[in-house]
C-alpha cells in the first residue's frame, strides 16, 4: 500500500471526489476492489443495486488532474490514506480523510500532537488560558491543531506558532476563513501547516465544520477543551475524541458563564481536569498507548469483507431503509435493532449510499438521505 503509483493515486482522488462516495464507503470500496481504477468501473451497477434510476457522476479524470495541478502550484503535497506519509492516528479512524492536502512543514505530522479547541467569542480569560498551555505544550514538544476559527483557535495557534501549529480548515487550503485570519493563515503556511480534506478553492459551508473536528480529534493524542457551550462544535470534536480513542482534557469555568458549562459538563462526564499545562502533560504520559488506534510507521491494513449473496443484501436493505429516519443514527445501533450481520448492513450501506438514499454523518453514524424521504411512508403498517 505504501507505493501507489501515480495512476492509482488519481484514481484515488476521482474516487473520493464521485458522487455520494464518503470516506467509509471509500475504504469499503479499496478493499471489496483492491483498486480504485476498480472500485471507479464498479460504481454505476453497485448504485443500481442500491436503487437508482439515473447513472451516478463520476469524477473526470480531467477534473482530478486540474485539482492536483492547482494543489502543486500552490507548493502543497497531497497525503494519500494508505501510505507511509499519512498520519497514522489518523488513517485508524473509521471515517479517516481518503486524500489530505498539506501546505507547509509536513513533518510537523510526525510529532507529537495535542488539539485545542474552544468558544469564538472567548473571554479574556479564557485567551489568556488558551496562550497559555498552547506555548507550554509547545516548549513541552507538543505540535498544538486547531480549526483556525475564531476565539480561541486562534489564540491557540498564534501562541504556539514558534514550536509548530496545525490548523485543519474546513474549505480548500487556499480559502482564507474567517477572513480576519488572512496574516495567521499565512504565517501558518510558511512555519506550521494547514491540512484540508477539501478541493483547493472549495468555500467553507455549515455542513463541513463536524467533518473538520473529526480531523482535528483524528490527528491528536488528546483534545484540551478551553470555554465552550453545551451546544458547540467544541463539543463535537470532544466527542469524536472520545470515541476514537484520544483523551479529552477541559478547563473548568465560572457555573455563571454559559461559554463554561461545556467545559463543566466534559469534566462531569470524566474528562481531565485542566488547570495547567502540566495536568495535561502527566495524563499524557500516563496514557495507556493501547487506546490510540494507531500502528506507527505502518500503513493501515485493509481486510477483504466477507462475500455475501445478493438476496441477502437485498433484503437488508430494505431492513435498514424501514429502520432508518432523517436523524442519524450509530451503525452499531442499526446493527444490533436489524438483527442482521455486520457484514450484511455494511454490504446494503455502501449501495445505498451510492444510490444516495442514505448518507453517512461523522462519528460512525448513517440517516436517510433528505432527497430520498419522499420515496418512504413511515405509516406504512398502519395502512
Amino acid at each position: 500500500m505504501a507505493g501507489l503509483d501515480d495512476r492509482e493515486r488519481l484514481a484515488r482522488l476521482r474516487l473520493i471526489r464521485s458522487e455520494n462516495v464518503g470516506p467509509v464507503t471509500f475504504r469499503q470500496l479499496i478493499a471489496r476492489f483492491g483498486s480504485a481504477a476498480a472500485a471507479l468501473d464498479a460504481l454505476p451497477e453497485l448504485a443500481r443495486q442500491g436503487g437508482r434510476s439515473r447513472p451516478v457522476a463520476v469524477c473526470p479524470e480531467a477534473r482530478a488532474e486540474a485539482e492536483l495541478r492547482r494543489i502543486r502550484k500552490l507548493g502543497a503535497r497531497t497525503l494519500f490514506w494508505g501510505t507511509s506519509e499519512y498520519p497514522a492516528g489518523l488513517a485508524a479512524i473509521e471515517d479517516a480523510p481518503p486524500v489530505l492536502h498539506a501546505l507547509g512543514h509536513a513533518t510537523l505530522l510526525n510529532r507529537p500532537l495535542i488539539a485545542m479547541v474552544g468558544a469564538r467569542n472567548a473571554s479574556t480569560v479564557g485567551r489568556r488560558m488558551a496562550a497559555t498551555l498552547a506555548r507550554e505544550l509547545g516548549e513541552a514538544g507538543y505540535v498544538v491543531v486547531s480549526g483556525l476559527a475564531r476565539g480561541i483557535d486562534g489564540v491557540a495557534h498564534a501562541a504556539a506558532l514558534e514550536h509548530g501549529t496545525i490548523a485543519v480548515l474546513a474549505g480548500g487550503i487556499d480559502v482564507v476563513y474567517p477572513p480576519e485570519h488572512q496574516t495567521l493563515h499565512d504565517e501558518i503556511a510558511a512555519r506550521g501547516l494547514l491540512v484540508s480534506e477539501m478541493p483547493p478553492g472549495l468555500e467553507p459551508q455549515a455542513r463541513h465544520f463536524p467533518r473538520r473536528n473529526r480531523i482535528i480529534s483524528g490527528l491528536a493524542r488528546g483534545v484540551v477543551v478551553v470555554e465552550a457551550s453545551l451546544k458547540s462544535g467544541s463539543l463535537i470534536t470532544a466527542q469524536f475524541a472520545l470515541e476514537q480513542g484520544r483523551e479529552v482534557f477541559a478547563v473548568p469555568g465560572s457555573p455563571l458563564d454559559p461559554r463554561a458549562r461545556g467545559g463543566n459538563k466534559l469534566i462531569r462526564d470524566g474528562a481531565v481536569l485542566t488547570e495547567s499545562a502540566a495536568d495535561i502533560l502527566e495524563a499524557l504520559n500516563a496514557m495507556d498507548s493501547r487506546r490510540i488506534k494507531e500502528h506507527e510507521g505502518a500503513a493501515p491494513a485493509i481486510t477483504p469483507p466477507v462475500t455475501l449473496d445478493e438476496a441477502e443484501v437485498a433484503r437488508a436493505r430494505e431492513t435498514i431503509l424501514a429502520l432508518l429516519s432523517p436523524s442519524p443514527t450509530s451503525l452499531d445501533s442499526l446493527i444490533r435493532h436489524s438483527d442482521l450481520s455486520a457484514a450484511a448492513v455494511q454490504g446494503a450501506l455502501l449501495t445505498l449510499e451510492l444510490a444516495g438514499r442514505v448518507e453517512r454523518h461523522p462519528g460512525n453514524r448513517v440517516a436517510l438521505h433528505p432527497d430520498a424521504l419522499p420515496a418512504f411512508d413511515f405509516n406504512r403498517e398502519e395502512a
